[in-house]
């Protein structure tokens, strides 16, 4: 049989989320504090990667708001006036003078 049609077949233990039940079979077999163990080991990890996907989305934040003043900066130096800078990127004419300060 060629390697290329083998990967055709089903891997009862990773494919349709089998690995999964097997997982939860196993801790099914927990006694009460294993099982207390592993649940707050869970969330210690769910709440670990929360934090860390959030630290990323406020920087991607901060990085769209710096690309944001820097673009209001050259349309400046351009010439544009205020209302226009404020136009052409979407903002309030206030938050555009408090950012050019």
């Amino acid at each position: 049989m060629a390697d290329d049609t083998r990967e055709k077949f089903i891997n009862p233990y990773t494919d349709f989320g089998f690995k999964k039940l097997f997982e939860q079979a196993e801790i099914a077999k927990y006694s009460d504090a294993e099982r207390r163990l592993y649940e707050a080991s869970q969330k210690e990890y769910w709440d670990y990667t929360s934090t860390l996907e959030t630290a990323e989305r406020k920087g991607e934040v901060k990085g769209a708001q710096k690309e944001k003043i820097e673009t209001i900066h050259r349309l400046q130096a351009m010439g544009l006036s205020i209302e226009q800078i404020a136009q052409g990127a979407d903002m309030e004419v206030k938050e555009v003078k408090k950012l050019l300060q």
